[in-house]
């Protein structure tokens, strides 16, 4: 189920968001270029494409993008971003109501975002603007949370800290998007993906997530000293390593 407030929750972290987010890997375009027909010439809608981050992905490979986010102060920072690229479209819309135009798309796309809509509203939206044969990609950055010290800690650290963590967790939507794709067959993969962090990187990594207390909250100076602390035992040259697997699902949805 989408999170509550999902439209505004990002709105106070938007310059934490652009700075220290996660990209993606280059392996997502080949993905698409070799399962789902990707050519520069195909056209994509982005949706909820925030500020920017997986879009730039599509149009450094020529496609003309319509960028759909809900969100003023992402949509603002995602124009920004992206101001450079002539064949990005920028448009205030949901993943359930977009507002394109019927069988107007090659790809919808959804890049850590999907977690937060109506499944079923969100689809049936979805199969509306997709031309015949489309295909919709959902993708994922897994933050991984067990495989080092450092990564163990710092999922203490949220599970301590986060105000509503568990609740909007994306891979409860990851483990049931069978129920998405129903009764559509969808396809998986799965690609490394890391940050090389040093503190301030990381704390800003940390305030980019909705479910953090903010400044001002007393719980916020509390959770930086012991993110501090969480740095200083497991860093190697000022720097500890963020891993991720980067999760992409696909399929055309009939």
């Amino acid at each position: 189920m989408p999170g509550k407030n999902s439209t505004q929750r990002f709105s106070s972290r938007v310059d934490h968001y652009v700075r220290y987010r996660p990209g993606y890997p280059p392996e997502v375009v080949a993905l698409l270029k070799s399962e789902c027909g990707l050519t520069p010439d195909s056209t994509i809608a982005d949706i909820a494409f925030g500020t920017g981050l997986f879009t730039r992905l599509l149009l450094e490979n020529g496609n003309h993008v319509w960028g759909v986010e809900p969100n003023p102060q992402m949509r603002r920072a995602g124009e920004e971003f992206l101001a450079a690229y002539p064949r990005f479209t920028s448009v205030e819309g949901t993943a359930e109501a977009t507002t394109l135009s019927d069988a107007s798309v090659d790809i919808v796309t959804a890049a850590q975002a999907a977690h937060w809509f109506d499944p079923a509203k969100s689809r049936r939206e979805f199969v509306r603007i997709l031309k015949p044969g489309g295909w919709c990609v959902l993708l994922w950055n897994e933050r991984q949370t067990n495989t080092t010290p450092f990564l163990r800690a710092y999922e203490e650290l949220l599970r301590s800290y986060g105000t509503d963590y568990q609740d909007v967790r994306h891979e409860r939507t990851t483990a049931a998007i069978d129920l998405f794709y129903a009764p559509s067959p969808f396809r998986q993969r799965e690609f490394a993906n890391q940050q090389q962090l040093d503190y301030a990187a990381l704390e800003g990594r940390l305030l980019s997530s909705s479910y953090t207390p903010q400044a001002g909250d007393p719980a916020c100076a509390a959770m930086l000293r012991q993110l501090r602390q969480v740095f200083d035992a497991y860093q190697t040259n000022d720097q500890v390593t963020m891993e991720y697997k980067t999760k992409v699902f696909f399929g055309q949805l009939g």
